[in-house]
């Protein structure tokens, strides 16, 4: 079968990513981009077609991504993406199957993750840094994500002036759909004060000024610069980890189980690596408990 013959990969593959947009999943949508950008880096922009896609163009791939330095969970987070495009379009009838599985001789797995987490000591070296203007927004963003016990930046950026009302900020992870209760604490306070969006903005924060296609641009902009910021601070706090927004997250739960918070009040969202468990976990405590949680861990910084 010639080229011309078979689909476009690069095509179906920008068409799922449209399907995760109009479904606003946004973090999904921004993991085939990266996949797709990559793939393309290695086929150094020629089209992709189904047929030409073999368990020796996967190894020529993967050994493409560990001459570039990416790291192995990052070469198998693209590997599975590909190979879920790859099977979605098999699943679909688009493309036979193919007799040899073209992932089954490359890495796919998903290992342990290096230290996430800072300690306290840490975090209040952090917060005392004298910065600039723009590298304080970084930090205190980063400190907003702490404070609400781990928010997403996306949950962050998107999070509107309703969403808190009475002392409390409610909301729905774009990851998971869940709804999350959490008391507005005094650090948490006077962090949002600092910052006011505009008067004719929705936003609760100013990192996203537009609605639609441009809002998310905004967002995605933004994360770049305030990952890029933190990796500064975190060398002038005098860590040898690269401080991102994601450790926010894995901090709060190791502050939690260091002051020996029930698992189940920290509900292993922080540490479990199924979601599925972390939903059941967070489904059967009462907020009120976990707000508990979360007051005892800012006030121990």
């Amino acid at each position: 079968m010639e080229k011309k013959d078979s689909p476009s990969f690069f095509r179906f593959m920008e068409k799922r990513i449209a399907d995760h947009l109009e479904r606003n999943r946004m973090r999904t949508a921004e993991s085939y981009v990266s996949t797709l950008n990559s793939l393309r880096r290695f086929t150094a922009g020629i089209d992709l077609y189904f047929n030409e896609i073999n368990a020796a163009l996967a190894i020529d791939y993967e050994m493409y991504l560990k001459k570039t330095g990416v790291s192995r969970n990052t070469s198998s987070f693209y590997m599975r993406i590909f190979r879920a495009t790859f099977n979605r379009a098999v699943n679909m009838g688009l493309v036979e199957p193919p007799s040899i599985p073209p992932f089954a001789l490359v890495y796919t797995g998903i290992p342990k993750t290096m230290k996430r987490a800072i300690d306290k000591e840490t975090i209040s070296r952090i917060r005392q840094l004298p910065l600039t203007k723009f590298m304080a927004f970084s930090r205190d963003m980063f400190l907003f994500s702490f404070y609400t016990r781990g928010m997403s930046f996306i949950d962050m950026a998107y999070l509107r002036k309703t969403d808190m009302a009475d002392g409390f900020i409610t909301y729905r992870r774009r990851k998971t759909g869940q709804k999350i209760v959490l008391r507005v604490e005094k650090e948490l306070a006077e962090l949002i004060a600092r910052y006011p969006a505009p008067s004719n903005s929705i936003y609760l924060l100013p990192i996203i000024t537009k609605e639609g296609a441009n809002g998310h641009n905004e967002y995605l902009s933004r994360s770049h610069v305030i990952n890029r910021h933190l990796k500064e601070i975190g060398r002038q706090a005098g860590t040898s980890l690269p401080l991102s927004m994601y450790m926010a997250r894995h901090s709060w739960a190791t502050l939690a189980r260091n002051l020996n918070i029930p698992i189940n009040v920290i509900s292993e969202a922080l540490g479990h690596e199924s979601e599925t468990t972390t939903k059941i976990y967070l489904s059967a405590i009462n907020s009120s408990v976990i707000d508990s949680a979360n007051h005892r861990i800012l006030s121990s910084i």
